[in-house]
């Protein structure tokens, strides 16, 4: 008898944990993971844990600022490198193309939107609602470089970045701004002294380190794990150009101390060849642009931007740079059709190529092209009297945006290394009277082109 109560017992015991296990589960299903972000029972083949947190809280955020009318579109690299490889069945499908959550569910700690400033301002409103939301939220401020200029530093701060916290997920919605060059610029992404440096780990965020320059994009809408979300029309080119996006700000404060000690010219000749110069440089771009050929500021113009934030007005040139390797057969008849004539061609593709158009007056645009060896880079010339051939020795360089005279334009990233190249130490002290046979410090003798090679390597018009 006594054996037969003990196993009864033990049997109403075990039920009893068992209901009590069940009830834990059920409460946990439908009450705390719905309060604390990892419900995940509107995406058709839902997942679970980590992956369907990633996704409410991604929910949760469009949610949020759709009811604070704020258009955002998704930025973030990895999801759109997914997104990318099914573009044309994301197109085509307007329920989205798979059963399961395939993108937002994707491993990360971020999820990445952008924000045009100009399309939203209210953001009082939205850290309230963001609050009773559940999300914690951090904004950084930095200084607006486009209210700086010769005669004025304003000082003035803008938001740069907002990261919105929800569980063990981030947002990153990145503020991009119109600049004078028509396009669009984000702030590099530097925390203030007070700032909990523990919020999210910083150093993962994709468009933190480094300012970035950016086309405007043509944006679609789509549906993707079942969330309405705007992108880039074209994924793939985004992807690209994030790749090569960093920007370089103008050195205004240098540039000031400049001119305290060399007074700037503002004769009226001076000013007349920098409207001049910077017609000609926004021609070249808008030819260079549409043949696809990448091109920097290079020489006198580089140096201009870089240590005084204009043109040099002594220079009486404008100065370009194009990889060899970007060299197209299409470069002067275009330059030709948009009424710059050619004024003379040295050396050939395959060695100190250089290429010279005349401008308006006495203002004329000379093309460099650059050859990359082993340890360094150089560029040609060619002295027409003699057949001389010299060249021009450069550090290894990478290409970062800039905007100058209302251009985006593109200049070497290590400046000051490429600037030195050419100018020597002394590249801060203008120079009036200069040589281009000896004086650039990283000049050296290549040899002579052959007399029978001369109709072929040195065309004057």
């Amino acid at each position: 008898m006594q054996k037969i109560n003990r196993n009864v017992v033990l049997a109403l015991l075990s039920l009893t944990s068992l209901v009590f296990l069940l009830f834990q589960l059920c409460y946990y299903k439908f009450y705390l993971s719905q309060k604390n972000g990892a419900a995940f029972s509107k995406v058709r083949g839902s997942q679970s844990g980590q992956d369907s947190t990633r996704w409410h809280v991604v929910r949760k955020f469009l949610g949020l600022i759709s009811s604070h009318n704020i258009p955002v579109y998704l930025i973030d690299p990895l999801i759109l490198g997914l997104i990318n490889k099914d573009i044309e069945q994301i197109r085509s499908s307007p329920d989205g193309p798979s059963p399961e959550c395939k993108y937002f569910c994707a491993p990360r700690d971020f999820t990445t939107f952008a924000l045009l400033d100009k399309t939203w301002k209210h953001e009082v409103g939205l850290f309230r609602t963001a609050e009773k939301m559940g999300f914690q939220w951090l904004k950084i401020i930095n200084k607006d470089p486009r209210l700086d200029g010769m005669d004025d530093l304003s000082g003035m701060e803008i938001p740069l970045h907002y990261i919105f916290k929800l569980a063990s997920h981030a947002i990153h919605l990145v503020v991009f701004y119109e600049r004078s060059g028509n396009f669009l610029w984000h702030g590099p992404l530097r925390l203030k002294q007070h700032m909990d440096r523990k919020f999210v780990p910083f150093r993962k965020l994709h468009f933190g380190r480094y300012p970035g320059a950016y086309e405007k994009p043509e944006l679609l809408l789509v549906s993707i794990d079942d969330l309405k979300v705007q992108i880039p029309k074209n994924p793939s080119s985004f992807l690209q150009e994030m790749s090569h996006s960093r920007f370089l700000e103008c050195r205004y404060r240098e540039a000031r101390a400049f001119f305290q000690l060399y007074p700037d010219d503002a004769s009226l000749d001076a000013v007349e060849f920098r409207k001049k110069a910077k017609s000609l440089l926004h021609l070249a771009a808008l030819t260079l642009n549409n043949l696809g050929v990448k091109f920097w500021l290079s020489s006198g113009t580089c140096l201009g931007w870089y240590r005084q934030c204009n043109v040099i007005p002594h220079s009486k040139d404008v100065d370009l740079g194009i990889f060899i390797r970007d060299y197209k057969a299409d470069i002067i008849p275009a330059f030709q059709k948009a009424g710059l004539p050619l004024k003379h061609k040295f050396g050939k593709v395959e060695d100190s190529l250089e290429l010279s158009f005349q401008g308006e007056d006495d203002v004329k645009l000379d093309i460099f092209f650059f050859y990359e060896e082993d340890d360094h880079i150089w560029n040609g010339g060619t002295q027409a009297k003699s057949g001389k051939k010299f060249k021009y020795l450069f550090p290894k360089f990478t290409l970062c945006w800039t905007e100058f005279v209302e251009l985006k334009v593109h200049v070497p990233c290590e400046t000051q290394q490429y600037v030195e190249a050419n100018y020597g130490p002394e590249w801060k002290v203008p120079v009036k009277m200069w040589d281009w046979k000896s004086s650039p410090s990283n000049v050296q003798d290549n040899g002579v082109w052959p007399v029978d090679e001369w109709d072929e390597v040195i065309q004057i018009y």
